[in-house]
């Protein structure tokens, strides 16, 4: 995985960010649960928590048809890594002493199995990205920071109630297509990743995407960047690596803070 072009380098100069490069499966399972939990410690700060609901997964990285999720009820302010379950493409829990949602497992694992390339997928249901899920419509470039979606989120623009079969899982993956982000219509968004770290920050700069664009339109100020510069400015902000990066501070944080999350 190449690092962003956009660093200036000069002699006797490290790179701070360093991509990790794990030399055993144990190794890399272990670091990719530890970061699903810091971003959920970063979910529970940003208040993106609504009761019970709200899911974010991560493929095994030996038994690629089965996927790490949050158990059911725990707080995210308090998941740890090994709070974290492992679940069969049948629903069964492999490892892990908790249970999962249904509905985690039928949205996540059709993903999954859809998209070989997720390695990571995140659907909560925050205040703006609801809100703006209502609309059933995409978002508008009108920040740097939302080019990182333009032309590559959709929209699922039906809704039949909360996702227990697996039809309706099906039904969420075709309209993700290749995207990096979906609005579930009065539901709320989700974000998939080729790291459990881009995956979670997809889904929380698209929360702020969306407070952006409710905030501009309430103002009558909605002013989108034109689509030449718009799909330019996606090149330079919307790459997997670009999410990776953009989570090591926040992962920073969360880690130096509540490093009980490790366990």
């Amino acid at each position: 995985m190449n690092f962003s072009e956009e660093r200036v380098r000069g002699e006797n100069v490290t790179d701070y960010l360093q991509y990790p490069i794990f030399s055993t499966l144990d190794e890399e399972r272990q670091h990719n649960k530890q970061r699903l939990a810091g971003a959920f410690r970063l979910f529970a700060r940003f208040g993106f928590t609504e009761g019970v609901a709200g899911h974010a997964t991560y493929r095994d990285p030996e038994f690629k048809d089965h996927m790490w999720v949050n158990p059911y009820g725990i707080p995210f302010a308090k998941i740890k890594a090994s709070d974290l379950v492992l679940v069969n493409p049948g629903g069964e829990v492999v490892e892990g002493k908790y249970s999962l949602h249904k509905s985690a497992l039928v949205i996540h694992s059709a993903i999954h199995e859809a998209r070989p390339d997720v390695i990571a997928s995140v659907h909560l249901h925050p205040v703006y990205g609801k809100t703006w899920a209502s609309t059933g419509r995409l978002i508008d470039p009108l920040t740097q920071d939302a080019c990182a979606f333009y032309n590559d989120h959709s929209v699922l623009d039906e809704f039949s109630g909360v996702v227990y079969e697996e039809n309706e899982g099906v039904k969420v993956a075709n309209a993700l297509a290749h995207n990096k982000a979906i609005f579930l219509k009065n539901h709320g968004p989700l974000t998939v990743g080729q790291t459990v770290d881009a995956a979670a920050f997809w889904f929380i700069t698209l929360e702020r995407s969306c407070q952006v664009q409710l905030l501009a339109e309430a103002a009558g100020i909605v002013s989108p960047i034109p689509p030449e510069h718009a799909a330019s400015t996606a090149k330079q902000v919307g790459r997997d690596i670009d999410g990776w990066e953009n989570f090591q501070p926040l992962w920073e944080n969360i880690v130096s803070e509540e490093p009980d999350l490790l366990d």
